[in-house]
């Protein structure tokens, strides 16, 4: 008994002595649990892990300008406030309707997705330097948790709000959409799987919200 004591406290000082960036942080908590069965969450945050380092560590020199620039015109959903003025002047009564519709989508998914669920994730940043990211990717590290990703949550809230009314042009901002969220991980400020359970998310608020506006619009029929 008291060995078995002894060795659980040095496993905890163990524990207690990783130190370094959060990504070789992440691998020595992986690795310290290998002697125990392994479950889904731990094979997932490997791949999800591996999947960052193969986007950071391949090189892209046309790709990372483009992608860093649609990564900034996302922050605070500039681009998606843009295509919803679009839809609004163009669009005649249904299109300023499916406009409203989709920017509140857009507001309720920043409501649920930046306040509670980053708080109740509070999944560390990478790091862009430890994962070797070239600094022409780089944008401005948020100091929010990653876990999930506000930018993809509020790209396809937006894309499925617009969905029930504009189905064609739907198709083509689902495009934007993945893009935007990929532009995530290329810049280094996301994990993969952050991005996938942002979509998701955002996916299931914009549809509720434009279910709700359309309940409304014709009196809960």
């Amino acid at each position: 008994m008291i060995n078995a004591k002894a060795q659980a406290a040095a496993d905890g000082t163990s524990a207690q002595r990783i130190a370094g960036p959060p990504s070789e942080r992440l691998a020595a908590r992986i690795s310290a649990r290998e002697r125990t069965p392994p479950s889904i969450l731990d094979d997932l945050t490997r791949l999800d892990l591996a999947i960052y380092r193969a986007i950071a560590e391949t090189p892209t020199p046309t790709l990372d300008e483009p992608l860093r620039r649609l990564s900034n015109a996302a922050d605070h959903s500039k681009v998606w406030m843009m295509v919803a003025g679009i839809i609004a002047a163009l669009g005649g009564i249904s299109g300023r309707r499916t406009a409203l519709t989709a920017l509140g989508a857009v507001a309720v998914n920043s409501l649920v997705v930046n306040l509670p669920m980053k708080m109740l994730g509070r999944r560390a940043r990478p790091d862009r330097t430890a994962a070797r990211v070239s600094p022409t990717r780089h944008v401005p590290m948020p100091a929010s948790p990653s876990f999930p990703s506000g930018h993809a949550a509020s790209a396809f809230a937006f894309v499925a709000a617009v969905a029930p009314a504009m189905p064609t042009l739907a198709r083509y901002l689902r495009v934007l959409a993945y893009v935007v969220g990929y532009a995530r991980v290329h810049t280094g400020v996301h994990y993969p799987g952050d991005v996938i359970v942002g979509s998701l998310i955002g996916t299931a608020i914009g549809e509720s919200v434009a279910y709700a506006a359309r309940r409304s619009r014709f009196g809960g029929q």
